[in-house]
């Protein structure tokens, strides 16, 4: 055993290899004189024989099709099981022959997605038992994806959105379902409520987009030993974000609508009600504009309006428009909004 590692190989210089930078190879540990069981082996037992058909998106009499529990960085991975526990030298003849038929017409399934170049055909026996057969699509143009290390920048790539993944795979089960068997997979529903705003959209996908990367996971390993995704409980939630009024409801604090007489209806744009201060008033209709004639002739009305007597409330002068403080030649003309005080 040599005491430092050997050099870095050649491949780490192909431009399908996915790292750069300084590298250094891992020192090779001793041998184990028993290597521990694989799952389904001795008393393990098995994930394959044990999912249910619910969990693939197809099912045949003989065979089952499944994918990974979230998207990932290509835009297919599938892997083909036999439904009897069997390993792949130990098929039988009909089953070994039926597993070269699965082979070519599962890959013409993938091929025939928008955007897919290759079809990878992988077989790693080292996590589970139970044959499985590992197919990997490689998208189009992207040449730097070409060769062995198609697996690695599965993990790498950025995933692809929920709804292209689950398309793929109705397509793919609906292909399958041509020749025999059940499709299991459907199409992603159609979203028929629009978004608030772009902005809102834009925001939701990229937090998910962010969520789906740091949740990314290497199809290398046995399918059966990817770690489940963990529940949120109730409890774990976490505190609600406190919205603009504070109060920790993250929305927006509902209107405090006036009931009294006269008072004005939401969204109007009739008079402000009886106690309604001139600001408010102001507000309520500061996109109409006016001219100087109007605001002198409305304020020539207030100042020739008889006062009221005795605890008559004053009567609100109604305007055709409101208007900011205008300057002309006999001095600075206040908005034409009257409130009582």
């Amino acid at each position: 055993m040599h005491d430092t590692p050997p050099s870095v190989p050649d491949f780490t210089q192909w431009p399908s290899f996915p790292f750069e930078g300084d590298l250094r190879v891992k020192q090779l540990e001793d041998p184990v004189p028993v290597e521990p069981p694989r799952k389904g082996e001795g008393l393990r037992e098995c994930t394959a024989c044990n999912a249910p058909d619910d969990a693939y998106i197809w099912v045949g009499e003989r065979w089952r099709v499944r994918a990974m529990d979230r998207p990932t960085g290509l835009p297919m991975v599938l892997i083909l099981e036999s439904r009897t526990h069997l390993d792949l030298g130990d098929l039988p003849n009909l089953l070994a022959a039926e597993l070269g038929v699965m082979t070519v017409r599962l890959e013409r399934a993938i091929r025939s997605l928008d955007g897919v170049a290759r079809v990878h055909v992988n077989r790693w026996g080292d996590g589970s038992a139970h044959l499985h057969m590992w197919f990997l699509a490689r998208p189009y143009g992207r040449l730097q994806l070409r060769g062995t290390f198609l697996s690695l920048w599965d993990s790498i790539l950025p995933p692809i959105s929920e709804a292209q993944w689950r398309e793929n795979l109705a397509l793919v089960a609906a292909w399958l379902a041509e020749f025999g068997g059940r499709p299991l997979a459907e199409p992603p529903r159609i979203q028929w409520q629009a978004p608030s705003s772009l902005l809102a959209q834009s925001a939701a996908a990229a937090a998910h987009a962010a969520a789906a990367q740091e949740e990314v996971v290497s199809v290398i390993e046995a399918a059966e030993e990817i770690p489940e995704p963990a529940v949120e409980s109730d409890a774990d939630a976490g505190t609600p974000d406190p919205g603009a009024d504070g109060d920790g409801n993250g929305g927006p604090r509902p209107l405090a609508l006036d009931t009294s007489p006269g008072a004005a209806s939401p969204g109007g744009r009739g008079e402000p009600a009886t106690g309604a201060t001139a600001a408010s008033a102001a507000a309520s209709t500061n996109s109409d504009s006016a001219t100087a004639e109007d605001v002198a002739e409305s304020a020539t009305a207030r100042k020739d309006a008889p006062e009221p007597a005795g605890d008559q409330p004053r009567p609100v002068i109604p305007s055709p428009r409101s208007a900011p403080t205008t300057v002309t030649d006999a001095g600075r003309i206040p908005p034409d909004v009257h409130a009582p005080r």
